[in-house]
Parts: structure tokens; sequence; C-alpha cells
């Protein structure tokens, strides 16, 4: 993938603009089988035009109705999402072994940023038992699922910002009937989603930069 680049915390961040789903997943899968030990660590800052995805383990009842909204299958943990634009989303490609990660560890880091990301806000977002996500007043704010492949990480997080949320009324948001999902602009925070996604990054760099091995 091309798009603008930065390195920090032995991370390259490719900011990548708004591009299709699939073709990305493609290049997530083709960076992690051609990956070897020395292959930096990325962050890929991202939007998509309208998909919803389902996770390895989805059920297809969670798609309630055709709204003309196209159906990707996709190999990520976790049920049915709604990727749109003006929702941010950073795709993790690390390795796990060489940052001394477990995946619950990498889950923890994930929504902490996220929360972190809020807290600067002054949002106060929390995370729910068995439900991993990051939440605001009980209402689903971002939304992760990843795939681990030899020690290797893809796929990752969503943030909603400033997006359409009507789709997901289509759903049942990772796999809950009825889950309340709300987004940045709807909490009267005037943050754009670029704004929104460097405060996002930083926070993932600040965690990750940390548990490198």
């Amino acid at each position: 993938m091309s798009g603008a680049v930065s390195v920090a915390h032995s991370l390259v961040v490719r900011r990548l603009g708004c591009v299709a789903y699939e073709p990305t997943w493609q290049a997530m899968q083709c960076f992690t089988a051609a990956r070897d030990a020395d292959t930096p660590d990325e962050l890929w800052l991202l939007e998509h035009p309208p998909v919803f995805t389902l996770g390895l383990a989805g059920k297809p009842e969670h798609l309630l109705r055709d709204i003309g909204v196209p159906l990707v299958k996709t190999d990520r943990g976790g049920q049915i999402t709604y990727h749109g634009p003006g929702q941010i989303i950073v795709y993790l490609l690390l390795d796990l072994h060489r940052r001394k990660l477990q995946v619950r560890q990498l889950v923890g880091h994930l929504e902490q940023a996220c929360i972190a990301a809020l807290a600067q806000l002054g949002i106060a977002g929390e995370v729910q038992a068995g439900a991993p996500g990051v939440y605001v007043a009980g209402a689903k704010v971002a939304a992760l699922g990843l795939r681990i492949k030899g020690g290797r990480s893809y796929h990752g997080l969503s943030l909603n910002v400033a997006m359409d949320l009507a789709p997901f009324a289509a759903i049942n948001p990772c796999g809950y009937e009825g889950l309340p999902v709300t987004q940045l602009r709807d909490l009267d925070l005037g943050i754009d989603p670029q704004g929104a996604g460097e405060l996002l990054l930083h926070q993932l760099q600040n965690r990750l930069g940390n548990s490198h091995g």
C-alpha cells in the first residue's frame, strides 16, 4: 500500500485515505504472508466506502435486511459490523512475538488507546465484559476485530467519528441485538475524522512502542 508514510516507535504509519475494503484486506494478507523477522510493523490509518463485514464465526442472520450495502465475508474475528466514510480505522500489522505480546494484551492496548484518545476529548470511554470494543454511556463507539496468523496480526480497530449511522440499524452490531451505537459528532465533539485518527494513532504508538521487545 502507498499513501503518506511516517515512522515512530519502530512502526511505519501509512495514511491511506478512503480505500475499498477488499483490496485493502488482500493487501494485509499479502503483507503478512511476505513479511520476515526483519519486516517493520505497520499501522494503516484509513476509511472505507460503505460495507458490511462478517467475521469468521459471523452468523449471516445478523444482517437483518438488505439496504444495498455490500457484504464481505472476511477472515477477522468477531461478528458483523459496518464501515463507512467518517469512521476511522487503524489496521495493525504487527509481529506479536517480536513485541512480546499476547493476543489478549493487544486487545487491551487497542481498547485503552481508544479510551485515552476519548479522554483527551473529555469523554469517558469504557469496556464491557465479554463484548470487545469501547463504549460511551452504554453505546458502542469503537469496534475491534483481529486475525493472528503465524504470530502476526492484521485487521484492527474502528472508531465512529462523523458518519451515517443508519446502516447499523440493518444489522445486529457485533452480533448483539439492539446494541446502540454512537459517534464523536453526536457527543458534541468538534473534531473531524482526520483529527480523531491522529489522536488514536498517537495513543497506539505510545502503547505499542512501549511493548517492543
